[in-house]
């Protein structure tokens, strides 16, 4: 199984997490996005025609973005499911993770910021203000849904599900950009004792061969 992956990418870091957490093993292929790796012709034309990461290779199986991917390897390697399978608790998972990696993540990408600071020629301050704005209007509502459901150390109970596995993430980026998260303390205790997990630790940006401070 191979990776394409770029350690500072939110949805490579999803992926990373959940290959971690069923155990699977995967040879890492870092993409440069910020280099632009991500739009060169051999790469969108031979593994990911979204021009993004991540992209999983299973054999001769190759899958973009990352919530179809962590959907296939539920399919494919079950064991310890990310999604549960009775209804509710599965639609309650997808509705906090839809939050993030809807809401959430899509205003404020890469490829967003550059737009708003290389053709919208926002200033540095108001590209700041632009994602904190986002940051703060998803989180909201992030600890909202967890205030309903604060059974357990994680998003849902005591074991990490798909919202964990975006959770994390998102957190990470906010951190890196400077963002006030004292709002959202059970979010932050989820994210505590998630990254405290041995899965989430091995897949943390640092910890990626393609790593640069």
């Amino acid at each position: 199984m191979q990776l394409y992956s770029f350690f500072n990418s939110s949805t490579s870091y999803r992926v990373r997490i959940a290959l971690a957490l069923k155990g699977l093993p995967f040879e890492t292929l870092p993409v440069n996005i910020r280099t632009g790796q991500h739009r060169e012709a051999e790469y969108v034309q031979g593994i990911n025609p979204s021009a993004c990461v991540p992209a999983l290779v299973d054999g001769d199986f190759t899958l973009g973005q990352s919530l179809a991917i962590m959907d296939y390897l539920d399919a494919h390697y079950p064991e310890p499911r990310l999604l549960p399978q009775d209804a509710e608790p599965r639609a309650r998972v997808l509705e906090l993770t839809s939050l993030i990696a809807c809401d959430i993540h899509p205003v404020n990408n890469l490829r967003v910021l550059r737009y708003l600071q290389d053709v919208l020629k926002v200033t540095p301050e108001q590209k700041d203000a632009w994602y904190r704005h986002w940051v703060d209007e998803g989180m909201a509502g992030v600890e909202r849904l967890l205030a309903l459901h604060d059974k357990g150390p994680w998003c849902f109970g005591d074991k990490p599900t798909l919202a964990d596995v975006t959770l994390v993430p998102q957190i990470a980026n906010a951190q890196r950009m400077g963002c006030d998260l004292s709002p959202y303390p059970r979010a932050m205790a989820v994210y505590a004792h998630a990254t405290a997990h041995p899965a989430f630790a091995k897949a943390a940006p640092t910890q990626q061969p393609d790593y640069t401070a």
